[in-house]
């Protein structure tokens, strides 16, 4: 069991929040309330960003005091929208959110992942109908090793998971965001996730 607070109660955090709760861990949901993110982390372990991806470095960094000795999972994309409000293109060219997160947070243990999905593939990853691949990026083996315990609540299996080694590595799976207002359009919002197949 573990104490984990996550940031954001929309759609994406709030289904991970659910789902991590009927796993036996122990979840605070912060919302946009003043100090409701600081008073959340202050008792957490680990703490989840599931805010809009746009406002997320900015958002994470007036928390660094919080923040300090913390596991940070990043599960967001930043990116500019288009007029149908599907991500257009990438915040950070040349970089991703999640290096941003780890240099303004540097006591902080940031690891990137279920951002290369839909989000109901997040907490039911073998709903669909071949399996997807949960990508790990971050500096600490330890903090990735805590997080693929999580996935494993989620109902991700080992095999599914693919720790693609530092933080730098998280700019390859934000990119893969640029696949997602193409493939929305041409399918609608049904389930789906990027896979590796071997």
């Amino acid at each position: 069991m573990n104490e984990i607070a996550v940031l954001g109660n929309g759609r994406v955090g709030g289904s991970l929040a659910a789902a991590l709760t009927r796993a036996g861990h122990q979840v605070t949901v912060a919302d946009r309330t003043p100090g409701a993110a600081a008073d959340a982390i202050r008792t957490a372990r680990i703490v989840i960003n599931a805010t809009p991806g746009a406002g997320s470095l900015e958002r994470l960094s007036a928390l660094r005091a919080e923040l300090r000795g913390k596991i940070l999972v990043d599960v967001s994309n930043a990116t500019t929208d288009g007029p149908d409000g599907l991500p257009a293109d990438l915040l950070y060219p040349g970089s991703s959110l999640a290096e941003q997160l780890q240099e303004a947070l540097p006591e902080t243990r940031v690891v990137k992942t279920l951002n290369t999905m839909l989000f109901t593939v997040m907490t039911a990853p073998g709903a669909l109908t071949q399996p997807p691949t949960a990508f790990l990026s971050g500096e600490s083996p330890q903090a990735k090793q805590t997080v693929r315990d999580l996935l494993t609540d989620l109902g991700w299996q080992k095999e599914w998971i693919t720790d693609l080694g530092g933080i730098r590595t998280a700019r390859a799976t934000e990119a893969a965001i640029l696949f997602v207002p193409h493939v929305i359009r041409s399918s609608g919002f049904a389930p789906f996730a990027l896979s590796l197949a071997r």
